[in-house]
């Protein structure tokens, strides 16, 4: 009871347990979500700038400078999603890691360039400002690809630990109480 308080003070009742643990998924969710689109943006940059710049210095076709500006933001992006996006994630088997996220990026990569392929050899869309708008529009789809890749089979989620049950909290900080089997109140001996 605290000081000049006629009542005890009790905390507001906590919310029921299934909605509070789909809360906190989706707050994860998010958080990922967002971290994932952090490195993601930088990657969507890096990727353009790397475009634009094999495009305009060099007589590389359309598409083959996009494969090289793909390569360079995949590997930009791994950086980032693990040491950063999933730096919480399984850090175990970083060949399998590895070898996981250059195949869904290498699909990745031929979702983003497919896209570029399509507009500039299928239908002649191939001016400097068509190129980036395929490119970038090949990015979108891609991504949405890689996004459910990367989080189901690349950094795969370590498994959630139970939270502790405040009996055995109880038991632990007070070793003389003990607690009946049949459930009843605990009795100080």
């Amino acid at each position: 009871m605290e000081r000049g308080s006629s009542g005890a003070h009790t905390a507001p009742p906590a919310p029921p347990e299934p909605r509070r643990a789909l809360r906190e998924r989706i707050d994860r969710l998010v958080r990922e979500v967002v971290k994932f689109g952090a490195v993601g943006g930088a990657g969507v940059l890096v990727n353009l700038l790397v475009f634009n710049f094999v495009r305009h210095t060099t007589d590389l076709q359309v598409v083959r400078a996009s494969i090289i500006a793909t390569v360079v933001a995949i590997i930009f992006n791994y950086f980032g999603f693990r040491y950063f996006t999933y730096r919480d994630r399984d850090k175990g088997g970083r060949t399998r890691e590895m070898t996981l996220f250059l195949l869904f990026s290498a699909a990745g990569l031929v979702i983003e360039n497919g896209v570029l392929y399509t507009a500039t050899y299928g239908f002649g869309w191939d001016s400097p400002l068509q190129s980036n708008i395929f490119k970038f529009l090949g990015i979108g789809i891609g991504t949405l690809f890689r996004f459910w890749s990367y989080r189901s089979w690349v950094f795969r989620a370590l498994p959630e630990r139970a939270p502790a049950r405040a009996e055995s909290f109880l038991e632990h900080e007070h070793p003389t109480t003990a607690r009946p089997a049949d459930g009843a109140p605990a009795v100080r001996r």
